[in-house]
């Protein structure tokens, strides 16, 4: 068994080493160079400075995006480090050689969020949003108004049908999607940079879609899920590692516990206290409806009882798949607003919600859920100034 384990291990290596072999050889991709000023006036425009780590990774993806070589990089980072400015920067340079640059999420929160998160830390400048999916920001440094696409699979078919016509041409600068970049129908004519977010969410046969819409693009893989780095080397040898190992100034360690269900009703007056302090909370529910073959509580049925038995004084929120687009967005923006206590969701808010205010988390039936998910679970809460 261990000889044949040794094999297997080693045949995995090899192919992944010649794969990486076979990259670096490549010198048929595209060198993006910028100057210093187009740095200056992107980091003028942040609301914070960079971290340390943040520095060091900018550094090693610029050195990348200079060669010929295409990038092949794996960006690791916690969640909150701030691994979505460091993209955004590369996308810039992207867009200020002349190419397109596109990023992809599994979910369409989390690429509604990145959507709002790139238009925000651009839009010191002038601001064109017609509601389409599309928005223009105009920034001294270049030649021309940015024009970035927000691509989603439950678009209105008329908006979606506009979009590609647009990216077809090569008037879309930045394209931030879904599943929906991959598709037959959508062409990238100057794709210079593709962005994978999340990307242990994604198949192999489904980030190399994504590459093969342009000619050798230089490609960022991005990651929370802490993965050691030995195991790193073995699963992704091909790529070459970048990690952002620094939280922003400010960020408090996340208190978590263990509760055994007996314990339940003091869980449910920690919260309690917690939203008569003005804060906001998360439960977590592994099944949409009860199920007669999975034991585990269900979010629309903990959704009924929370919000008469439980905290029938505060106000409750559900969330799930099922809903329509709508519903979703509707249900997180009140959240996002403060107009709504508690959210009863199931892994749906795994990724791409950022609620600052929102400081506990109850993961009701934990051992439903994987490791990697329910370290995404618990990045949904510390991203503000209070203890979660």
């Amino acid at each position: 068994r261990k000889r044949l384990a040794f094999d297997e291990l080693l045949a995995l290596q090899l192919a992944v080493l010649a794969r990486k072999r076979q990259w670096s050889e490549d010198a048929s991709g595209v060198s993006l160079d910028v100057p210093d000023v187009v740095l200056d006036e992107f980091l003028a425009r942040l609301p914070f400075p960079l971290t340390v780590a943040q520095s060091r990774v900018v550094q090693e993806i610029l050195a990348d995006l200079n060669l010929t070589r295409p990038m092949n990089r794996l960006l690791q980072g916690d969640v909150g480090s701030g691994k979505t400015v460091v993209a955004l920067l590369a996308l810039l340079v992207t867009v200020f050689s002349g190419f397109q640059g596109a990023m992809m999420a599994p979910t369409e929160i989390l690429a509604g969020q990145h959507f709002l998160t790139v238009t925000q830390l651009l839009s010191n400048g002038t601001v064109s949003n017609n509601g389409d999916g599309l928005v223009s920001i105009h920034i001294p440094v270049f030649s021309k108004p940015i024009k970035i696409a927000l691509l989603l699979g439950s678009m209105h078919k008329g908006t979606k049908r506009q979009i590609h016509q647009q990216i077809s041409e090569g008037t879309v600068d930045i394209i931030v999607g879904t599943h929906a970049l991959i598709q037959d129908e959508i062409v990238l004519p100057k794709l210079g940079l593709a962005i994978v977010d999340e990307q242990h969410r994604f198949g192999v046969m489904q980030r190399a879609l994504l590459r093969d819409k342009g000619e050798r693009p230089h490609i960022l893989a991005m990651s929370a899920t802490p993965i050691p780095r030995s195991l790193a080397f073995t699963l992704y040898g091909e790529l070459d590692v970048s990690v952002i190992d620094e939280m922003p100034k400010g960020r408090q360690q996340i208190r978590t516990r263990w509760i055994k269900p007996e314990g339940r009703a003091a869980a449910y007056k920690f919260i309690s206290k917690q939203i008569e302090s003005g804060r906001q909370a998360f439960i977590i529910c592994p099944l949409i409806e009860e199920s007669e073959a999975i034991r585990s509580r269900a979010a629309v049925k903990e959704y009924e009882r929370l919000s008469t038995d439980i905290f029938p004084e505060s106000r409750v929120g559900l969330l799930h798949g099922r809903l329509d687009l709508r519903d979703k967005e509707q249900t997180m923006g009140q959240f996002q607003r403060g107009d709504m206590d508690i959210i009863v969701a199931t892994s749906l808010i795994e990724v791409g919600i950022d609620v600052p205010n929102a400081t506990v988390m109850l993961v009701d039936g934990a051992d439903r859920f994987g490791l990697a998910q329910l370290h995404q679970f618990r990045g949904r809460v510390g991203r503000g100034r209070h203890q979660s």
